[in-house]
Protein backbone atom coordinates (compact mmCIF):
# COMPACT_ATOMS: atom_id res chain seq x y z
CA UNK A 1 0.00 0.00 0.00
CA UNK A 2 1.54 3.34 -1.03
CA UNK A 3 2.15 6.23 1.30
CA UNK A 4 -0.11 9.21 0.64
CA UNK A 5 1.34 12.63 -0.13
CA UNK A 6 -0.80 15.76 -0.40
CA UNK A 7 -0.24 19.45 -1.06
CA UNK A 8 -2.07 22.48 0.29
CA UNK A 9 -5.13 23.38 -1.81
CA UNK A 10 -3.80 26.94 -2.18
CA UNK A 11 -0.82 25.83 -4.29
CA UNK A 12 -0.81 27.68 -7.60
CA UNK A 13 -2.73 25.49 -10.11
CA UNK A 14 -0.08 26.16 -12.75
CA UNK A 15 2.44 24.27 -10.57
CA UNK A 16 0.33 21.13 -10.03
CA UNK A 17 2.09 19.24 -12.84
CA UNK A 18 5.38 20.10 -11.18
CA UNK A 19 4.22 18.52 -7.93
CA UNK A 20 3.45 15.28 -9.74
CA UNK A 21 7.00 15.40 -11.11
CA UNK A 22 8.28 16.09 -7.59
CA UNK A 23 6.33 13.07 -6.30
CA UNK A 24 7.85 10.83 -8.99
CA UNK A 25 11.32 12.11 -8.10
CA UNK A 26 10.66 11.47 -4.39
CA UNK A 27 9.48 7.92 -5.02
CA UNK A 28 12.62 7.10 -7.00
CA UNK A 29 14.85 8.79 -4.43
CA UNK A 30 13.35 6.93 -1.45
CA UNK A 31 12.54 3.70 -3.25
CA UNK A 32 9.05 3.84 -1.75
CA UNK A 33 5.60 3.90 -3.38
CA UNK A 34 4.01 7.32 -2.81
CA UNK A 35 0.69 8.48 -4.22
CA UNK A 36 0.00 12.20 -4.65
CA UNK A 37 -3.57 12.89 -3.51
CA UNK A 38 -5.02 16.31 -4.33
CA UNK A 39 -7.90 17.98 -2.50
CA UNK A 40 -9.94 20.81 -3.97
CA UNK A 41 -10.51 22.55 -0.64
CA UNK A 42 -9.16 22.80 2.89
CA UNK A 43 -12.18 21.11 4.49
CA UNK A 44 -11.78 17.87 2.55
CA UNK A 45 -8.03 17.80 3.14
CA UNK A 46 -8.46 18.38 6.87
CA UNK A 47 -10.98 15.55 7.00
CA UNK A 48 -8.39 13.27 5.43
CA UNK A 49 -5.79 14.43 7.97
CA UNK A 50 -8.14 13.75 10.87
CA UNK A 51 -8.83 10.29 9.45
CA UNK A 52 -5.06 9.58 9.25
CA UNK A 53 -5.14 9.23 5.46
CA UNK A 54 -2.11 11.43 4.77
CA UNK A 55 1.52 10.51 5.45
CA UNK A 56 3.37 13.44 3.90
CA UNK A 57 2.04 16.95 3.29
CA UNK A 58 3.15 20.28 1.90
CA UNK A 59 1.05 22.22 4.37
CA UNK A 60 -0.14 25.79 4.71
CA UNK A 61 0.97 27.45 7.99
CA UNK A 62 -2.54 27.65 9.48
CA UNK A 63 -2.87 23.84 9.60
CA UNK A 64 0.54 23.36 11.20
CA UNK A 65 -0.87 23.36 14.74
CA UNK A 66 -3.28 20.52 14.03
CA UNK A 67 -0.63 18.50 12.19
CA UNK A 68 2.04 18.87 14.87
CA UNK A 69 0.03 18.95 18.09
CA UNK A 70 -2.87 16.65 17.26
CA UNK A 71 -1.59 14.28 14.55
CA UNK A 72 2.10 14.00 15.54
CA UNK A 73 3.52 15.25 12.24
CA UNK A 74 7.17 16.25 12.14
CA UNK A 75 8.42 19.25 10.13
CA UNK A 76 11.05 18.54 7.49
CA UNK A 77 11.74 21.64 5.40
CA UNK A 78 10.28 24.79 3.92
CA UNK A 79 11.01 26.55 0.59
CA UNK A 80 13.65 29.24 0.67
CA UNK A 81 12.74 32.84 -0.17
CA UNK A 82 9.00 32.12 -0.12
CA UNK A 83 7.42 33.55 3.04
CA UNK A 84 3.63 33.61 3.11
CA UNK A 85 2.54 37.23 2.92
CA UNK A 86 -0.89 38.67 2.13
CA UNK A 87 -2.12 41.48 -0.10
CA UNK A 88 -5.33 43.47 0.08
CA UNK A 89 -6.13 44.77 -3.38
CA UNK A 90 -8.78 47.08 -4.79
CA UNK A 91 -9.95 47.87 -8.29
CA UNK A 92 -7.60 50.32 -9.99
CA UNK A 93 -10.20 53.08 -10.02
CA UNK A 94 -11.04 52.75 -6.32
CA UNK A 95 -10.42 56.17 -4.71
CA UNK A 96 -9.04 54.67 -1.46
CA UNK A 97 -5.26 54.95 -1.17
CA UNK A 98 -4.91 53.60 2.37
CA UNK A 99 -6.70 51.07 4.55
CA UNK A 100 -7.83 53.88 6.84
CA UNK A 101 -9.97 55.27 4.01
CA UNK A 102 -12.10 52.11 3.93
CA UNK A 103 -15.40 52.23 5.78
CA UNK A 104 -17.76 49.85 7.55
CA UNK A 105 -20.00 47.82 5.27
CA UNK A 106 -17.38 47.11 2.62
CA UNK A 107 -17.51 43.83 0.73
CA UNK A 108 -14.44 41.59 0.76
CA UNK A 109 -13.72 38.73 -1.64
CA UNK A 110 -11.62 36.00 -0.01
CA UNK A 111 -10.71 32.38 -0.61
CA UNK A 112 -10.87 29.69 2.07
CA UNK A 113 -7.12 30.09 2.62
CA UNK A 114 -7.24 30.61 6.42
CA UNK A 115 -3.86 32.23 7.05
CA UNK A 116 -4.30 34.75 4.22
CA UNK A 117 -7.81 35.65 5.39
CA UNK A 118 -6.53 36.10 8.95
CA UNK A 119 -3.63 38.33 7.92
CA UNK A 120 -5.86 40.49 5.73
CA UNK A 121 -8.45 40.94 8.48
CA UNK A 122 -5.68 42.06 10.83
CA UNK A 123 -4.49 44.59 8.25
CA UNK A 124 -8.01 46.07 8.25
CA UNK A 125 -7.88 46.87 11.97
CA UNK A 126 -6.53 50.45 11.54
CA UNK A 127 -9.84 51.26 9.80
CA UNK A 128 -11.75 49.69 12.73
CA UNK A 129 -13.00 46.98 10.40
CA UNK A 130 -13.63 43.42 11.53
CA UNK A 131 -15.88 40.44 10.85
CA UNK A 132 -18.83 42.36 12.32
CA UNK A 133 -18.79 45.18 9.78
CA UNK A 134 -17.18 43.53 6.73
CA UNK A 135 -19.23 41.31 4.41
CA UNK A 136 -17.14 38.44 3.08
CA UNK A 137 -17.75 36.59 -0.18
CA UNK A 138 -15.95 33.24 -0.25
CA UNK A 139 -14.39 32.40 -3.61
CA UNK A 140 -12.94 29.09 -4.84
CA UNK A 141 -9.73 30.64 -6.18
CA UNK A 142 -7.71 33.83 -6.31
CA UNK A 143 -8.67 34.25 -9.96
CA UNK A 144 -12.31 34.44 -8.88
CA UNK A 145 -11.36 36.95 -6.16
CA UNK A 146 -9.81 39.11 -8.88
CA UNK A 147 -12.85 38.74 -11.13
CA UNK A 148 -15.14 39.73 -8.26
CA UNK A 149 -13.14 42.93 -7.82
CA UNK A 150 -13.08 43.73 -11.53
CA UNK A 151 -16.84 43.18 -11.84
CA UNK A 152 -17.52 45.45 -8.87
CA UNK A 153 -19.03 42.64 -6.80
CA UNK A 154 -16.44 43.27 -4.05
CA UNK A 155 -14.68 46.40 -2.77
CA UNK A 156 -11.50 44.68 -1.57
CA UNK A 157 -9.86 41.34 -2.35
CA UNK A 158 -7.65 39.18 -0.14
CA UNK A 159 -4.69 37.50 -1.90
CA UNK A 160 -1.67 35.42 -1.07
CA UNK A 161 1.08 37.70 -2.41
CA UNK A 162 2.42 34.95 -4.65
CA UNK A 163 -1.04 34.42 -6.11
CA UNK A 164 -1.46 38.15 -6.74
CA UNK A 165 1.91 38.36 -8.47
CA UNK A 166 0.99 35.37 -10.65
CA UNK A 167 -2.13 37.07 -12.01
CA UNK A 168 -1.90 37.96 -15.68
CA UNK A 169 -0.77 41.46 -16.58
CA UNK A 170 -4.19 42.13 -18.10
CA UNK A 171 -5.91 41.32 -14.80
CA UNK A 172 -3.38 43.17 -12.64
CA UNK A 173 -3.78 46.26 -14.82
CA UNK A 174 -7.33 46.56 -13.51
CA UNK A 175 -6.30 46.12 -9.86
CA UNK A 176 -4.11 47.91 -7.34
CA UNK A 177 -2.49 46.64 -4.12
CA UNK A 178 -3.71 48.69 -1.16
CA UNK A 179 -1.53 47.13 1.54
CA UNK A 180 0.77 44.13 1.94
CA UNK A 181 1.87 42.25 5.05
CA UNK A 182 5.51 42.02 6.11
CA UNK A 183 5.47 39.37 8.81
CA UNK A 184 8.27 37.11 7.47
CA UNK A 185 7.25 34.33 9.87
CA UNK A 186 4.63 32.29 8.04
CA UNK A 187 5.52 29.76 5.38
CA UNK A 188 4.29 26.50 3.90
CA UNK A 189 6.27 23.46 4.96
CA UNK A 190 6.79 19.82 4.06
CA UNK A 191 5.78 17.67 7.02
CA UNK A 192 5.82 13.92 7.61
CA UNK A 193 3.31 11.84 9.55
CA UNK A 194 3.94 8.97 11.97
CA UNK A 195 3.76 6.19 9.36
CA UNK A 196 6.57 7.70 7.31
CA UNK A 197 8.48 9.43 10.12
CA UNK A 198 11.36 6.96 9.88
CA UNK A 199 12.18 8.49 6.47
CA UNK A 200 12.34 12.07 7.75
CA UNK A 201 16.12 12.46 7.67
CA UNK A 202 16.41 10.70 4.31
CA UNK A 203 13.79 13.02 2.81
CA UNK A 204 15.53 16.06 4.30
CA UNK A 205 18.90 15.03 2.88
CA UNK A 206 17.37 14.53 -0.55
CA UNK A 207 15.64 17.92 -0.45
CA UNK A 208 18.74 19.83 0.65
CA UNK A 209 20.83 18.28 -2.14
CA UNK A 210 18.35 18.88 -4.96
CA UNK A 211 20.32 21.83 -6.28
CA UNK A 212 23.48 19.77 -6.65
CA UNK A 213 22.43 17.96 -9.83
CA UNK A 214 20.54 18.83 -13.01
CA UNK A 215 17.67 16.45 -12.30
CA UNK A 216 17.03 17.97 -8.88
CA UNK A 217 17.33 21.51 -10.21
CA UNK A 218 14.81 20.66 -12.90
CA UNK A 219 12.32 19.38 -10.32
CA UNK A 220 12.80 22.55 -8.27
CA UNK A 221 12.06 24.66 -11.34
CA UNK A 222 8.90 22.63 -11.97
CA UNK A 223 7.49 23.63 -8.57
CA UNK A 224 8.96 27.16 -8.82
CA UNK A 225 11.31 26.70 -5.85
CA UNK A 226 14.93 27.80 -5.58
CA UNK A 227 15.69 25.31 -2.81
CA UNK A 228 14.70 24.01 0.62
CA UNK A 229 15.66 24.98 4.19
CA UNK A 230 15.47 22.57 7.13
CA UNK A 231 12.55 23.24 9.46
CA UNK A 232 13.28 22.25 13.05
CA UNK A 233 10.64 21.65 15.70
CA UNK A 234 11.40 24.86 17.63
CA UNK A 235 10.95 27.07 14.55
CA UNK A 236 7.67 25.34 13.73
CA UNK A 237 6.41 25.77 17.28
CA UNK A 238 7.27 29.47 17.14
CA UNK A 239 5.25 29.91 13.94
CA UNK A 240 2.32 28.01 15.49
CA UNK A 241 2.44 30.22 18.60
CA UNK A 242 2.39 33.38 16.47
CA UNK A 243 -0.57 32.09 14.48
CA UNK A 244 -2.44 31.13 17.67
CA UNK A 245 -1.85 34.63 19.07
CA UNK A 246 -3.16 36.28 15.90
CA UNK A 247 -6.16 33.97 15.73
CA UNK A 248 -7.08 34.88 19.33
CA UNK A 249 -6.64 38.55 18.52
CA UNK A 250 -8.82 38.28 15.42
CA UNK A 251 -11.60 36.19 16.99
Amino acid sequence: MPYIFSISPDVNPSHITGWFIFNTWLQKTLGEPIHLELYSDFASQRKAIVENKIDLIYSNPYDAAMLVRKKAFTPIAYPENRPDEAVIAVRADNPAQTVEELSAGIRAASTNDPDVHMMCMIMLEPAELDRHNVTTERCKSYIIVAKSLLKGDADIGFFLDEAYNDLSNVVKKGLRPLISSNIYVFHHALMVGPRLAHKRDEILSALLSMGENEKGRGVLRDIAFSGWIEEDHEDMEFMIDVIDTLVDRNS
